[in-house]
């Protein structure tokens, strides 16, 4: 082989190792951002009226317990969090619409919600109750609401318990449903119902900021209730990233930290559904 042909031959295998470890950088670098949404915002559909997941203060800026959970969320991935409020009837077809990425508000797990979204591992320990302003109202057994007029929100994991309840039959022709729960306590203040059944977190928050010392919690409960997030069915690799980052600020104690500052205590869990 003679030198010129030789330096030729060595330029050209320089080329080419340059392309090959190029092309090799690329392929980790697209393989890196696959992994990330496309336009690196998450759209997040909220009710904003549900205080204190996510709610508007006297400013009228939203803040809560998932509002700065799913800001936690936003950092770990580096995705920006945009709330969107929506009407919470029609949270599904916002979800199916792209209108939204996910519903991230206090949402409980439902048998209905399993086949219709694909869920985020159960994030919150939460339950169902009564609250009442009023001294003479007892509630033991589930058939003792048949005598009380009731009131919650439509399309709640309240109304859902309800309903799924063995002594609904007897007592659902004494539901009210109300748009918020906002109405609904304004109702039972006013003596329209006589019992509003709400999800834990709100009415005990509710309770909290009433300054009405009448308003107390029934011992009955309607049972045990967990929120999740919702995602579109195709978007696992959302949801997988999304679980991926509550686990994370599960360890390094962020999680922990939100929880006490809304509610006192830490109820954050990271459980299969």
């Amino acid at each position: 082989m003679n030198r010129g042909f030789k330096n030729i031959f060595l330029a050209l295998m320089l080329i080419v190792t340059v392309v090959f470890i190029t092309a090799c950088s690329n392929d980790k670098k697209e393989d890196k951002q696959a992994d990330k949404k496309d336009d690196n915002t998450l759209i997040v559909g909220l009710d904003d009226t549900f205080a204190p997941m996510g709610f508007r203060d006297e400013s009228n800026k939203l803040v809560g317990f998932d509002i700065d959970l799913a800001n936690a969320v936003g950092e770990e991935l580096g995705y920006k969090i945009k709330f969107k409020p929506i009407n919470w009837d029609a949270k599904d077809l916002e979800l199916k619409s792209k209108k939204i990425d996910c519903i991230w508000n206090g949402m409980s797990q439902t048998p209905e919600r399993e086949k219709a979204m694909s869920l985020s591992k159960r994030y919150l320990e939460n339950e169902i109750i009564l609250m009442s302003n009023k001294d003479d109202v007892t509630v033991n057994t589930a058939s003792d609401l048949s005598k009380y007029k009731l009131g919650t929100q439509a399309d709640s994991s309240a109304l859902e318990m309800l309903k799924a309840n063995e002594a609904y039959d007897s007592f659902k022709d004494n539901i009210t449903e109300y748009k918020t729960y906002d109405e609904a306590l304004l109702d039972l203040k006013a003596g329209r119902v006589d019992v509003m059944v709400i999800d834990q977190v709100l009415g005990l928050y509710m309770k909290s900021n009433a300054k009405d010392d009448s308003l107390r919690a029934l011992d009955y409960t309607l049972g045990d209730d967990y929120y999740v997030i919702g995602f579109r069915k195709e978007d696992e690799k959302l949801r997988n990233q999304v679980n991926g980052a509550i686990k994370a600020l599960l360890a390094n104690g962020k999680a922990k930290e939100i929880s006490e500052k809304w509610f006192g205590e830490n109820i954050v869990v990271f459980l299969d559904n």
